[in-house]
């Protein structure tokens, strides 16, 4: 049996630390707990600097994160402990991260930590909202109604991403295969065709204008103006990449995508749904409605919704009512407004914001269908003019020979 160095606390809170064989780590933390000795480190002798696997995940999904919250608010609600909770979906995982958090926050809760307290250690699986929601639960005693609650919450934005990737994942496909033929086109097939048509050519005679074009765009793209155009638009995505992470940036792109025009208004909506779904989560699981909504500005995912929210926020800390701040922010859609004025005069924010998350989250799925079914004949019109204007462009030389040939062929008769 292997041998493994451990270190933990005893039941007097003195560090202690030893060696012991078992024949797995699950083995030595059980025998160590029945010495009354919580363990904190372990690890196989010989092994302790063992180097980690290459290419090991260091990020957990949110599909994985919505799992792991729904598997652990049915086991609290069938009343397991908390700490044969941790231990059993830790075990469960195949992400390995993912696994050694869990397994660090079980240790914590062993250790006597609160399980607000121990997520809060890992802000990157973990984040704010997460760990509040947590918190009220542990608060109210209501662990795992809050669980419930908070993993329908990562489900449906889970959805909503997932919804918009996929929307976008077609037309940048198209685009990108159409880069890649026109590029292949332009670099390998026209200059051959340049050759043939230099040799048929007469003294003093030209090529029509279309094709000294294309032949044109070639020779740039195959020479050095290509290259240097690959670098143009690396240094440009690396520079606007920079230029967002800067507040002035960030504010200046956020702005503009909300401004562009089928685009911006599906970014809004996506604001809109995710604003309205997490606030009503959070003031429905019993987080003050200030923190609410610093924790919600946070997750909006664009710092001109982000702002507005603020507004409110400071707004409400002032005694105003919660409408009138929305109101003048001009970035909330009329209906949200409407709605929240209801649920604030009626003491049922949380609901109608839950009513407002739902239509804009159906808003959002009609449109992008609306986008792609504009998209579609967009992408196929620009791939008609592009590869046939290349190919009319290749073809007018041949026409012109052609007519020649013809009429030389009739002068003789």
């Amino acid at each position: 049996m292997p041998t493994y160095v451990y270190k933990g606390r005893n039941r007097l809170n003195e560090i202690v630390t030893g060696e012991r064989e078992a024949r797995n780590q699950d083995e030595l933390r059980a025998i160590l707990r029945r010495e009354q000795i919580i363990v904190t480190q372990v690890s196989e002798k010989g092994r302790e600097f063992s180097i980690p696997k290459l290419g090991a995940k260091k990020k957990v999904k949110g599909k994985e994160l919505a799992v792991f919250t729904r598997q652990f608010s049915v086991m609290i609600d069938a009343g397991l402990p908390l700490v044969q909770c941790l231990e059993t979906l830790a075990t469960q995982q195949k992400n390995l991260f993912f696994k050694e958090v869990l397994t660090q926050v079980r240790q914590n809760v062993e250790e006597g930590s609160t399980l607000y307290a121990a997520l809060e250690k890992h802000p990157k699986v973990f984040d704010q909202l997460y760990t509040s929601m947590v918190k009220a639960g542990e608060t109210g005693g209501v662990l795992d109604l809050i669980l419930q609650r908070l993993a329908t919450l990562i489900e449906k934005v889970v959805k909503l991403k997932r919804s918009v990737i996929s929307a976008l994942v077609y037309p940048a496909a198209v685009v990108l295969i159409a880069i890649v033929a026109v590029a292949i086109i332009m670099i390998f097939v026209i200059p051959q065709f340049e050759q043939i048509f230099l040799g048929l050519l007469g003294p003093g005679e030209m090529l029509p204008l279309p094709t000294r074009i294309v032949i044109g765009i070639s020779r740039f793209l195959a020479g050095w103006g290509g290259l240097a155009l690959l670098l143009v638009i690396i240094a440009s995505v690396i520079g606007i990449r920079y230029y967002y992470k800067t507040p002035k940036g960030r504010w200046n792109i956020d702005s503009l995508l909300l401004k562009l025009p089928i685009f911006g208004e599906i970014l809004r909506k996506i604001a809109v749904a995710r604003f309205s779904r997490i606030l009503s989560t959070l003031l429905a699981s019993g987080v003050p409605i200030l923190q609410s909504l610093e924790i919600t500005a946070k997750t909006t995912g664009n710092v001109v919704i982000e702002d507005a929210v603020m507004r409110i926020r400071s707004g409400v800390e002032r005694g105003e009512t919660f409408v009138d701040p929305m109101k003048a922010s001009n970035v909330f859609p009329h209906m949200v407004v409407q709605m929240t004025e209801v649920g604030e005069k009626t003491g049922a924010l949380d609901a109608m914001l839950s009513k407002v998350a739902d239509f804009y989250e159906e808003e959002v799925d009609a449109a992008i269908a609306d986008m792609l079914s504009l998209i579609e004949p967009l992408l196929i019109a620009f791939l008609g003019i592009t590869i046939g204007g290349i190919v009319i462009a290749m073809y007018l030389p041949l026409f012109t020979l052609i007519g020649k040939l013809a009429a030389g062929i009739s002068g003789q008769r």
